[in-house]
């Protein structure tokens, strides 16, 4: 009797393990299955807000210009911090919006949209209507601030330093309000790991890559002092590079902006996005339909960020010169 009831204890023991083991197996088919659902969301998070990543490295490493070159990675690093401050405000913020205002995700995405279309606008009307000796005159004034041992560089390079740290405040905003909408449908969990990924994976890209682009005038000039032709032919051609990297930067930073703008505003207005979607499909009938397929729709966003740049930039300066007009009355 006694021998029966062990067995029947260890048959109980076998069959409890048995169940152990196969929750434990479907509980780790459930993480890697959730893991691969956060990979994905983060990769298309990534690719949806690499427009206003291109932008934040160029306004980035523009703000460090004017730094003294052994003050340009100190500079960098605060801003850095500054950065990671704005995002760990941002994701709680962007969390509670989807925890307890859904409805407010879209609403945002399009103002997020509006206001990188008007940035980008902005960026070309000020290209157009400023006088290349303007810009030449603040470079100038700069080096003379650097020059002059009565101007106190603390307060200088604080200076930049806010200024970075506003301007990533608003565009890590955009970055967090796109990947929110990436990620509305999915559960709370994954959409803490997505938005806290995206925050730090852009802080560190950014940073890191805006750190490389600031000293490569140095190692140029490091390199083109050396005693061999081919270290000094690398150095110089870094040094005549570094000017046109910073420039392509720009440019590509604000074509992309009017390209990520114009696609959330597209999304956004469902009649607007039906119509991009069918030429979209037009155009694949055409020779080289595939090539076609990608170009028109993402040429059609551009073309509708950038009227709506236009327009937010008009309303803009209008409601200042009306603003204006109240203060001097």
């Amino acid at each position: 009797m006694a021998s029966g009831s062990l067995l029947a204890l260890l048959d109980d023991i076998a069959t409890i393990l048995d169940d152990v083991a196969l929750m434990t197996k479907v509980a780790a088919k459930k993480s890697a299955a959730m893991a691969d659902d956060v990979s994905v969301m983060t990769k298309v998070a990534a690719q949806k807000t690499a427009g206003v990543l291109g932008d934040d490295l160029a306004l980035n490493a523009q703000q460090v210009t004017g730094v003294r070159a052994e003050r340009e990675i100190p500079v960098v690093w605060a801003v850095a911090k500054g950065s990671m401050i704005n995002k760990v405000i941002l994701v709680p913020a962007a969390l509670l919006i989807s925890a307890f205002a859904p409805w407010a995700v879209t609403p945002l995405l399009m103002i997020g949209g509006a206001f990188l279309c008007f940035e980008g606008f902005e960026k070309v009307a000020h290209k157009l209507l400023h006088a290349p000796h303007e810009d030449a005159a603040e470079r100038e004034s700069h080096a003379q601030a650097n020059a002059n041992p009565a101007v106190d560089l603390v307060a200088f390079e604080k200076d930049k330093v806010k200024g970075a740290v506003r301007t990533d405040f608003i565009l890590s905003a955009e970055i967090i309000a796109i990947t929110l909408g990436t990620v509305a449908n999915a559960p709370f969990s994954q959409q803490v790991a997505v938005l806290s990924g995206i925050a730090v994976i852009m802080t560190i890209g950014v940073y890191g890559l805006v750190a490389g682009i600031v000293k490569l005038d140095d190692l140029g000039l490091w390199l083109s002092r050396k005693a061999s032709s081919a270290a000094q032919a690398v150095g110089n051609g870094i040094l005549r590079a570094a000017p046109w990297l910073m420039k392509g930067l720009s440019i590509a930073g604000t074509a992309a902006m009017f390209l990520v703008g114009g696609g959330i505003l597209v999304h956004g207005v469902p009649a607007l996005h039906h119509a991009v979607e069918g030429t979209g499909a037009a155009a694949a009938q055409w020779p080289v339909g595939g090539l076609w397929a990608v170009l028109v729709p993402n040429l059609l966003n551009a073309v509708v960020g950038i009227i709506a740049g236009g327009l937010v930039l008009a309303a803009v300066t209008l409601v200042k010169r009306v603003r204006g007009k109240s203060a001097a009355h």
